[in-house]
């Protein structure tokens, strides 16, 4: 009778798969046991694999290249890190390992590419694009930067006052007489219909854009247009939606550079999903070439060269170095239905994009894959009612296996690197007071054998109570 856990999942899903194997009923995550690391450190854990962040960049880099070749374009491909995916020094030092561009959002971003240079882990002529709404102490750190020699910024519009507002801080800088900043402009692209506006809050309305560069920016010798900044929230997807405000945009590059010779960059900035199912069908590389050949058929329709593509993935790069690793203390029966296993840590505090925006990420167990299963829910440790886990991106049910006396059940969230630890508020005050978990950095050597180092201890109560002032 097929009834252990390891059952479920090999009826369910190809597996294993790549990242994913399992050895006398326990789960190996890129070839690493992980109950090894559990032994050593405990629960609850973050664990963080530095080789996916580059094996990430790589992948995506040569998907485009191919994508390139097969369609003959043009132009050249350039991938920006999004660095508010996770800031954190390990992820950018592995990250600049493979010549990227880093693109940034807020002020204090500017300070970390700063700080990036103390460290010489980029030099300036380092391509740095700036998102966001643009407050006066952002533009003064652009225009700070760029003085500093930093060329290739490149300060993205979002809005037209913000102009103003840049081009009156390069005038008043010390080398206003420098040759001319770069810049951009980010369309103001028009939602999916279900969503809950319809039209971006970033950005420029698609039909302002000519004219306002025709005003503002044509005459103004501080600058040189260069990019066309493109983005959807809902991702980079295979729909008829994505498709259509896609050609509108390239449309406007188009229309763009007909009047200015010098743009020759068009940004479709993030949006490539990282794996969050085992189910996952995604196909990465049939996008990224029927996005080239969309853009190449636009552009020699209009009679206009192809732009130089960028892109700024930030889930994508890093989301699927990151692992979330709990024991589960114990099982509550509540009614007929609903079993109940409690985990060490609550995923409002450590996972909140399960909570926010009802994420769901790949959940396995990572011992008793040879025990029987049941339907459970997952509850947190705060005493908030929405810190709970009860569904998975493929089904709307989660399995696990039935807990064993005196040898505890270990679970763990896959690929959860992104955003997570930002959102939660890192080194800060969570929910109930409960505690940031360890962090963990895992990376291989040369011979193939993996490396851990503790990046982050648990975080004490004494440094609680020393940020509420007690």
């Amino acid at each position: 009778m097929k009834n252990k856990y390891y059952d479920l999942i090999d009826q369910t899903f190809d597996f294993p798969q790549d990242e994913f194997r399992t050895e006398d009923g326990e789960l190996y995550f890129h070839d690493i046991p992980l109950m090894e690391i559990i032994k050593q450190y405990g629960t609850p854990l973050k664990i963080t694999y530095l080789p996916k962040i580059s094996s990430q960049i790589q992948r995506a880099k040569r998907m485009f290249n191919v994508a390139i070749a097969k369609t003959d374009y043009k132009g050249t491909y350039n991938y920006c890190y999004c660095t508010k995916s996770s800031h954190f020094a390990f992820v950018l030092e592995e990250a600049l390992k493979n010549d990227i561009n880093l693109e940034t959002s807020s002020a204090f971003d500017i300070n970390l590419i700063q700080e990036l240079h103390a460290q010489e882990l980029i030099d300036k002529d380092k391509t740095i694009v700036c998102n966001g709404f643009k407050k006066d102490q952002y533009i003064e750190n652009i225009v700070g930067i760029f003085n500093d020699g930093f060329r290739n910024v490149i300060p993205i519009l979002d809005n037209k006052n913000e102009f103003t507002t840049l081009n009156d801080a390069v005038m008043t800088a010390e080398n206003a007489n420098a040759e001319p900043m770069l810049l951009g402009i980010r369309i103001a692209a028009e939602e999916e219909p279900k969503f809950d506006f319809y039209t971006s809050r970033l950005g420029i309305r698609y039909h302002d854009i000519v004219s306002f560069y025709e005003k503002e920016i044509k005459s103004n010798p501080r600058f040189r247009f260069k990019m066309l900044h493109f983005f959807i929230n809902t991702g980079i997807r295979d729909t008829a939606y994505y498709w259509n405000e896609l050609s509108k945009c390239v449309n406007v590059y188009c229309d763009l550079k007909r009047v200015c010779p010098d743009l020759d960059s068009l940004n479709i900035g993030g949006g490539f999903p990282p794996k969050v199912s085992l189910a996952s069908n995604y196909d990465y590389e049939y996008m990224a070439e029927e996005i080239l050949a969309q853009i190449k058929n636009i552009c020699t329709q209009r009679g206009v060269e192809e732009p130089n593509i960028y892109t700024e993935f930030g889930s994508f790069t890093v989301g699927e170095s990151g692992a979330t690793l709990y024991s589960i203390l114990d099982q509550k029966q509540q009614n007929d239905r609903e079993l109940w296993y409690m985990i060490d840590s609550s995923f409002i505090t450590t996972l909140p994009d399960t909570w926010g925006i009802n994420q769901r990420f790949i959940m396995l167990p990572i011992n008793h894959w040879d025990c029987e299963y049941q339907r459970v829910f997952l509850g947190g440790l705060t005493c908030d009612s929405e810190d709970y886990y009860n569904a998975d991106s493929h089904a709307n049910a989660i399995f696990l296996p039935k807990l064993q006396k005196d040898d505890p059940l270990y679970i763990g969230f896959f690929h959860t690197g992104a955003y997570q630890e930002s959102i939660g508020g890192y080194g800060g005050i969570q929910h109930c007071l409960i505690p940031a978990p360890k962090h963990v950095i895992i990376d291989k050597d040369e011979d193939g054998e993996y490396t851990t180092k503790l990046f982050a201890k648990e975080q004490s109560y004494k440094s609680m109570l020393k940020i509420l002032g007690y």
